[in-house]
């Protein structure tokens, strides 16, 4: 079905009207379009008239003179345009069309049209065609003479225009349209996103309170206050991430200015600053680089892998050189860098498996952590693709659950940290591996002190 014909699109009607009346003469125009598009040949959709000159010719029934009878509304199957001579759609007379030189155009297969939608023989009928699709049509006429080969030239390119203007109009309209119940859908969304936020915070701070009344009930020399102290750690964490999300989410509301309704028309605008940049939800966003301890930061880190590799069967081996140089790092930034990769090889590395975290190596102006595991290591096809937003490659076919993001996150905080990650695999620790098990090693890059 069509949409509703814009303003700017029934001004510029009116100007072709103009152009017809006081340029050729027409005493009688109409713009009609069709109530749905139609693929020519014609179907049954009706043709209203949206423009039409003079007004009068919308005078009540009984009032209407022989040439208003034109406004009538049509509909599209009783309308064809000729095979040879698409310039005249409908002719006078209740015999076969003829073309614009008089000549009978025989055509056994088109409908013959009801007497009621035949015009004098000073009207011209020519459908609003684009690419093969019907819109409507435009009907002028003219009382004192016929119209010469020039004028109907000049009348086809007005159509022309209007066909163009028509389908341009259409389709602002359905951008529109689809603007708006785009935004709908992303309100539906962010209505859905609100609640699973709120459902998610309930549970986010009991767990960080059971694991404070844990650490209140354990003796200082218990060795369960490691894993009391790593409950609450990572609450802290996910709650610092659920504080950037919303923040996220309200930046890019900003941006979006509000649906303007109007009667006829649905205008959807929006406020994009030129060199705006879409907010990065990552840890350390905004934090600054300081000197800190590779020893430092992996400390907590290796509590928690611990117990999930004893957790998982796994075995994990730590070489850690103690007093080694500073290192310039984003300190949270760096924590998600190395949960990310050491998460990865307890994830993959099969039960019974070994890994191997060493930090302390050297090389030119940077100091460097090792993750290494025994695990079935990574096709040559996929390491190119490491660091790929979404990418797995063959860990897709398996039933392990990923989403392709950690990898292409701690590659970014690194970079933006004047560091970098290398990848090998096989794994470069002959220790580890096996012919039956590659590995993989990943080693992690910052700039020394």
């Amino acid at each position: 079905m069509l949409m509703s014909a814009s303003s700017d699109f029934l001004a510029l009607c009116r100007e072709q009207i103009a152009l017809l009346t006081q340029g050729l003469g027409a005493t009688l125009s109409i713009v009609y379009l069709t109530q749905e598009l139609v693929e020519t040949p014609s179907g049954d959709a009706k043709l209203i008239p949206v423009v039409i000159y003079p007004e009068t010719a919308l005078l009540p029934p009984g009032e209407v003179t022989a040439e208003a009878t034109a406004h009538k509304q049509l509909q599209v199957g009783n309308v064809f345009v000729l095979p040879n001579d698409q310039r005249k759609l409908l002719t006078a007379g209740s015999g076969s069309p003829t073309s614009s030189q008089g000549s009978e155009i025989p055509d056994a297969s088109q409908p013959h049209l009801k007497e009621e939608y035949l015009f004098s023989g000073n009207q011209i009928v020519l459908p609003l065609i684009y690419e093969g699709v019907m819109m409507g049509l435009l009907v002028t006429s003219r009382q004192d003479r016929a119209w010469n080969e020039n004028e109907e030239s000049q009348i086809q390119r007005i159509a022309q225009t209007l066909a163009i203007a028509c389908i341009l109009d259409q389709r602002r309209a359905w951008f529109e349209q689809q603007l708006h119940e785009q935004q709908i859908l992303q309100e539906k969304q962010r209505d859905l996103l609100d609640n699973l936020l709120h459902q998610f915070r309930n549970p986010l701070t009991a767990l960080r309170t059971f694991g404070k009344l844990l650490l209140k009930r354990l003796r200082p020399a218990d060795a369960n206050r490691d894993v009391a102290n790593s409950i609450v750690r990572e609450s802290d964490r996910l709650q610092e991430l659920l504080q950037q999300f919303e923040q996220v989410i309200d930046l890019t509301e900003a941006d979006l200015a509000p649906l303007h309704l109007a009667e006829d028309e649905v205008f959807v605008e929006a406020t994009i600053q030129k060199d705006a940049k879409p907010p990065l939800l990552l840890p350390g966003t905004g934090d600054k680089a300081v000197d800190c301890s590779l020893t430092d930061i992996l400390e907590p880190l290796l509590i928690s892998a611990k117990a999930i590799a004893q957790e998982r069967k796994l075995k994990l081996i730590t070489e850690i050189q103690q007093n080694s140089s500073l290192v310039r790092a984003n300190v949270k930034a760096l924590r998600e860098v190395l949960t990310n990769i050491i998460d990865n090889a307890l994830k993959y590395t099969p039960t019974g498996g070994k890994i191997l975290i060493q930090a302390g190596q050297e090389k030119a102006n940077f100091q460097g952590i090792i993750i290494s595991d025994n695990g079935p290591g990574i096709p040559p096809e996929d390491l190119e693709h490491l660091g790929e937003r979404h990418y797995r490659g063959v860990q897709a076919q398996t039933e392990i659950p990923g989403t392709g993001l950690g990898l292409a996150i701690a590659k970014q905080l690194i970079e933006q940290m004047q560091g970098e990650i290398e990848v090998f695999s096989p794994a470069i620790n002959s220790k580890l591996t096996s012919p039956d098990a590659p590995g993989t090693t990943f080693i992690i890059w910052l700039p020394e002190v």
